[in-house]
C-alpha cells in the first residue's frame, strides 16, 4: 500500500459554476500531492492518504487510484466527501467509502507550514534527543530530518546506548562532524540513555524522538511552540504515523490503532480532569508516545527523569514514556497533545517483531504502573480506585479487538482481522510486567542521575 500527503487549500467541493478543469492541470483546490518519506509518486492502486488543509493535519484516509486516472484529483474528491469543513479533528481512522476516480505531473512541492504558524511565539531554545543502537542505516535517515528542521535554535544529541561496535561514532563523525553532538551511554536501556541525554542537552525544551522516524520540517517547531504560549505546560506529544506500509505486519498495526491519537489538539490539565477520562492520569497511552514527546528541561529533571528500571533494553520491556507522562501530571503540569507536530514512523515489519511488540506493549504498561506505586507510594490508593475499571478497559479492549478488521484510515472496513493470538501476548505481558520492573529496578539500583554526578 502506497504512502502519501495531500495538501488542500479548501474542503469545500467544486461549485458548478467553476470553469472545467483541462487534463494535466492542477485538480481542484490541491496544493500538493506528495509521496511518503522516501515513497515513489502516487500511481494506481491503494493508498494510504494524510490530508492536510493548508499545511495542517486533519485526517487520514485510504482510497483506490485507478490505471490511468489523476491521484491527487481522486483523492481530493475522497477527502472532500469524508473529511468536509466542521469535522478537522475527527479520529486519525475515519471511514472511508472507496471512490474510483485521478497522475499530478507537477513536482510536489515541500510541506508548507501550517497555516496561522507565521503567528506564534518564537520556539525556545531545544535539544533534540536520539537514543539509538546498532542501527546506523536507520539513525542516518532519522537525522538528515532532524537537521533539515525549520525550528530557529535546537540542537540534537545522538545517544548511543551499549553500543557492541564503533558503527555510530563512526557514522556521526564522518558524516554529520558538529552538527550533531555523540554521547556513549554504557549501560542498557531506553530509560537510561534518554537520562544520558537530558544531562549532555542545553535546552530549556528537550525533545524525544527515535532512530526509526523520518520528522516532518515543521515538527519541532509545533512540538516546542506550546511551550512559549503556556509556562504551566510540562510536556507535549505529537501525531505519529506510517512511512511506509508494504508488509502485512505494518498494515495490520496502522489498522488497528498504530500511534496516531487523533486530529485535535487537546490539553490535559491536572487540576481539571477530563470528564470522558474517568482513568485520568493513569490512561497514558492516550496522551502520546515516546517516539514523539517534549518537555520542559527544568519539570523533567525536578521529576527525576525517566525510570531507568522502564523501557526498552530492562526487563520491563516498555513503559519509560507513559511513567514521565503521569509524573509530570500528577506533579501539576499540563500536557498537551498538538498534531501538527508530525513524524513518520518505520513500523515493525515481521510478525514475529509484532509479537514482540505486543508483549512490550502489555509488559510497559503494568510496568510503568508499578514505577509509579514505587516511586510515589501515594499514588496507590487513587490507583487500586481506578483498578477495576482500568482492568475491565483492558479486558474490553483487547477482546474487542480480538478479530477485529480494518485497514489504514478505515477502522473496522474490512479486511486484515486482529489475530487473537497477538491479544494473548499483551495480556500476557501485562501480567509479566510488574515482576520485569523489579527485575529490572535491581540492576539499576545505585545508578546516579547522570545531571547529578560529580
Amino acid at each position: 500500500m502506497q504512502v502519501a500527503e495531500l495538501d488542500l487549500d479548501t474542503l469545500d467541493p467544486p461549485s458548478s459554476a467553476e470553469p472545467h478543469v483541462a487534463r494535466g492541470a492542477p485538480a481542484h483546490g490541491v496544493i500538493a500531492l506528495r509521496p511518503g518519506p522516501g515513497g515513489a509518486p502516487v500511481g494506481p492502486g491503494e493508498v494510504f492518504v494524510l490530508v492536510r488543509r493548508r499545511g495542517r493535519p486533519v485526517g487520514t484516509l485510504t482510497a483506490t487510484v485507478p490505471d490511468g486516472a489523476d491521484p491527487a484529483e481522486i483523492l481530493a474528491a475522497v477527502a472532500r466527501d469524508r473529511l468536509a469543513p466542521g469535522v478537522a479533528g475527527r479520529p486519525a481512522r475515519e471511514a472511508v467509502t472507496r471512490r474510483r476516480a485521478a497522475p499530478h505531473p507537477a513536482a510536489p512541492p515541500a510541506a508548507a507550514a501550517p497555516e496561522g504558524a507565521a503567528h506564534r511565539a518564537a520556539p525556545p531554545r531545544t535539544s533534540v534527543v536520539v537514543a539509538t543502537r546498532e542501527r546506523p542505516g536507520r539513525l542516518a535517515r532519522a537525522l538528515d530530518s532532524l537537521l533539515a528542521q525549520d525550528h530557529p535554535d535546537f540542537e540534537v544529541v545522538v545517544v548511543d546506548n551499549a553500543p557492541l561496535t564503533g558503527a555510530t561514532r563512526e557514522l556521526i563523525e564522518r558524516k554529520y562532524g558538529e552538527r550533531v553532538r555523540y554521547v556513549h551511554e554504557p549501560v542498557p536501556g531506553l530509560a537510561v540513555a534518554h537520562n544520558r541525554g537530558v544531562a549532555a542537552s542545553d535546552g530549556t525544551v528537550l525533545a524525544f524522538t527515535d532512530d526509526d522516524v523520518v520528522a516532518d520540517p515543521h515538527w519541532l517547531t509545533a512540538l516546542t511552540a506550546p511551550f512559549a504560549e503556556d509556562h504551566r505546560i510540562g510536556c507535549v506529544t505529537g501525531l505519529i504515523l506510517p512511512a511506509r506500509l508494504g508488509t502485512p505486519a505494518q498494515i495490520l498495526l496502522e489498522s488497528h490503532g498504530g500511534f496516531a491519537k487523533g486530529f485535535a489538539p487537546r490539553t490535559y490539565d491536572p487540576a481539571r480532569p477530563p470528564a470522558d477520562e474517568p482513568l485520568f492520569p493513569f490512561t497514558a497511552g492516550r496522551f502520546g508516545s515516546g517516539a514523539n514527546m517534549a518537555f520542559r528541561a527544568r519539570v523533567l529533571r525536578a521529576a527525576g527523569g525517566f525510570d531507568p528500571a522502564t523501557g526498552t533494553g530492562t526487563a520491563a520491556r516498555g513503559g519509560d514514556d507513559l511513567y514521565a507522562f503521569v509524573r509530570i501530571l500528577v506533579d501539576g503540569h499540563r500536557l498537551r497533545y498538538t498534531p501538527d507536530a508530525l513524524v513518520w514512523h518505520h513500523h515493525r515489519e515481521t510478525e514475529r517483531d509484532l509479537r514482540n511488540q505486543a508483549f512490550g506493549y502489555g509488559a510497559g504498561l503494568t510496568a510503568y504502573l508499578t514505577a509509579l506505586v514505587a516511586r510515589r507510594p501515594g499514588l496507590l490508593p487513587a490507583l487500586l480506585a481506578r483498578l477495576p475499571r482500568g482492568l475491565a478497559h483492558a479486558r474490553t479492549t483487547t477482546a474487542h479487538r480480538d478479530g477485529a478488521v480494518g485497514v489504514p484510515g478505515e477502522h473496522g472496513a474490512g479486511g486484515h482481522p486482529w489475530p487473537r493470538s497477538l491479544s494473548r501476548l499483551e495480556r500476557r505481558g501485562m501480567l509479566a510486567g510488574p515482576l520485569g520492573y523489579v527485575r529490572a529496578r535491581r540492576r539499576v539500583r545505585g545508578l546516579p542521575l547522570p545531571w547529578e554526578e560529580r
